[in-house]
């Protein structure tokens, strides 16, 4: 018997932790059943439905890596129907998002169906960067960056980057590099918000040691042998 969020993340439907959340929703069932217990065990070969869905049997992994373009949400389904991610790949596996994009954002976004790489891919004890460049709509003074590399106050926390780099300053506004180790909902944008910056476009180009290279807005690409074991092992 294994637990449930786990046999989900095997099938392909989600991250283990993405699988408690639809547990926890009232989205899954087993044999008819809902359950919402994170703790039930189910046999390997369980005839489970996630949202009125039969789950099939564990499938061949993907790992792909995508230039999400704006305007596109990191989700596999969306309730207000815009286009995400998923449907831009056009993929027939079950694939989901490893970690999220915002709409208005753009870049390197991973999608697997490997529920347990996807879970050693985001979670913070692997320590894997996240780079990200910015355009902001008025040139940076020098106090707000110091207090932008001293971190910003958030809800979550203290957000302090990695790294920070001005590319250029002038009076169309700047370009700044920024290098973060956290994944808060709208970080970014938040942090610059707090020192009265107007973020104009955020685009996210390296996770890792994976850089989102020369990839066209909306094109993407599988990833190497060699690139999923440096980011969470096969």
């Amino acid at each position: 018997m294994i637990r449930l969020q786990k046999v989900l993340a095997e099938r392909g439907v989600a991250s283990r932790r993405r699988a408690e959340e639809l547990m926890r929703e009232g989205r899954v069932r087993v044999a008819g059943a809902i359950v919402r217990e994170l703790g039930t065990r189910v046999a390997s070969d369980a005839r489970i439905e996630v949202d009125g869905q039969a789950v099939g049997a564990p499938q061949r992994h993907r790992y792909v890596l995508l230039n999400k373009p704006r305007g596109i949400v990191s989700t596999a389904r969306d309730e207000r129907g815009r286009r995400t991610v998923v449907e831009l790949l056009g993929a027939r596996e079950r694939l989901y998002p490893v970690g999220r994009l915002d709409a208005d954002s753009e870049g390197l976004l991973l999608l697997t169906n490997d529920g347990a790489w996807a879970e050693r891919v985001i979670h913070p004890r692997h320590g894997h960067d996240r780079e990200y460049e910015v355009l902001l709509a008025d040139a940076v003074a020098p106090a707000a960056l110091a207090a932008l590399r001293r971190g910003i106050r958030l809800e979550e926390g203290v957000a302090t980057p990695e790294r920070v780099a001005v590319l250029s300053r002038g009076g169309r506004g700047s370009v700044v590099r920024v290098v973060l180790r956290t994944g808060w909902k709208r970080q970014l944008r938040r942090m610059f918000a707090a020192l009265g910056l107007r973020v104009v476009r955020l685009r996210r180009i390296r996770v890792g040691p994976l850089l989102l290279g020369r990839l066209r807005p909306g094109a993407w690409r599988e990833l190497t042998a060699k690139e999923i074991r440096a980011l969470g092992g096969a």
